[in-house]
């Protein structure tokens, strides 16, 4: 099959679920063409069988906003009939769901039909949809899919609680490619915690929805109790307010900010305890790909996030913004040896529930039966 995806090519959990499904069905024989601004950060567009598609922006004094819908409903429509697509596969609601109809429209009326699967993701739905500005527009673009996925029961009861929604939704979970961690890498422990400490560690956009404040809080507290250090992966609004909270809480020293990467399963090896406090989370991908390494997690219990982390069993979750139970949690962990290894065990098993192998299948028995009707 050819296969059209549009993404977001940034670091967001979308734009790497939607790159590496795109390069799983291309390592399958599939040809994987993604329609986007960017390259996606973690696309090598010389593998064989993936495309980039660049979405180009013209800069015209008229617009105080670049129209990004039309060029990239303009290229959808270049694609597809350059390349003869098969299916369009969009992730995220927002724009890209709405700008597939109109491509599909123009199509037909050169007697091209091509079918469109919208998975929704989460902060299309639970943030941007929920704007009064957007949510016509967003109902419309979901009922307009041929096919509509989610990433978790959570998700899809969210969408279906607040949008009329004529489409049946079916859940298809998020994944990780176990490949990716069984592979033999240094260990980064020596040089985080050249003494010792145990590592905390949190990976994210660092967006207000993230809490990173209540990591810090939850780390001041652990470091009473225990010789750690905290390790901050990812950017965004909230990183330099959260720098200054380490340091009126006197654990700065401790707190390593260490960027955007793209290895993070080299972090992930040397941890011993991994944090996701989110006020909102679809999936929680992040705790995902810390489970595959054996790292048990310590989370909220928002969305879709206790269908990831089982509490009890791959690590724990708490109410939104306790800082006190996850302090407890995470010493709890950090203080019992036998227990962090009953959790990592656990952990490990369940993120195997969610390989890639597993779940990319999915989609192609999808694409298969879009095609068929």
């Amino acid at each position: 099959m050819k296969i059209g995806i549009v993404c977001y090519p940034t670091f967001g959990g979308s734009g790497v679920i939607a790159t590496e499904l795109g390069k799983f069905l291309a390592e399958r024989g599939h040809q994987a063409h993604f329609i986007t601004y960017d390259q996606p950060v973690r696309l090598n567009s010389l593998d064989p069988n993936t495309y980039y598609h660049e979405v180009s922006m013209h800069d015209y004094p008229l617009f105080h906003y670049q129209p990004y819908e039309l060029a990239l409903s303009s290229k959808l429509v270049q694609v597809i009939k350059k390349w003869k697509l098969d299916v369009l596969h969009v992730h995220y609601a927002i724009p890209h769901a709405y700008a597939a109809h109109m491509a599909k429209q123009i199509l037909a009326q050169n007697g091209i039909h091509i079918p469109v699967v919208t998975t929704l993701h989460g902060t299309d739905i639970t943030l941007v949809g929920r704007n009064p500005i957007y949510r016509d527009a967003v109902e419309f673009s979901i009922n307009a899919s041929d096919v509509v996925t989610s990433v978790s029961e959570s998700l899809k009861t969210d969408t279906e609680s607040f949008f009329n929604i004529t489409k049946e939704i079916q859940v298809v979970p998020n994944f990780i490619d176990r490949r990716v961690y069984e592979q033999q890498r240094e260990c980064l422990r020596r040089q985080f915690a050249p003494e010792g400490q145990r590592i905390i560690t949190h990976i994210s956009n660092f967006r207000p929805v993230k809490r990173i404040r209540d990591i810090i809080r939850v780390f001041a507290e652990v470091r009473k109790h225990s010789n750690a250090r905290l390790l901050m992966v990812g950017d965004g609004p909230d990183k330099e307010p959260a720098r200054m909270l380490a340091y009126e809480l006197g654990v700065a020293e401790d707190v390593i900010f260490l960027g955007k990467i793209l290895d993070i399963d080299r972090i992930l090896r040397c941890t011993d305890v991994f944090m996701l406090p989110s006020e909102k989370e679809s999936f929680g991908l992040a705790a995902l790909e810390a489970m595959a390494c054996a790292v048990p997690v310590v989370s909220s219990n928002t969305g879709g996030i206790p269908e990831v982390n089982i509490h009890n069993e791959t690590g724990f979750v708490a109410n939104v913004g306790d800082v006190e139970a996850m302090s407890k949690y995470v010493l709890h962990i950090l203080n019992s040896p036998a227990e962090e290894e009953r959790l990592r065990v656990n952990a490990k098993r369940r993120s195997l529930l969610f390989d890639i192998e597993q779940i990319a299948p999915q989609y192609e028995k999808i694409y298969e039966d879009i095609l068929a009707s």
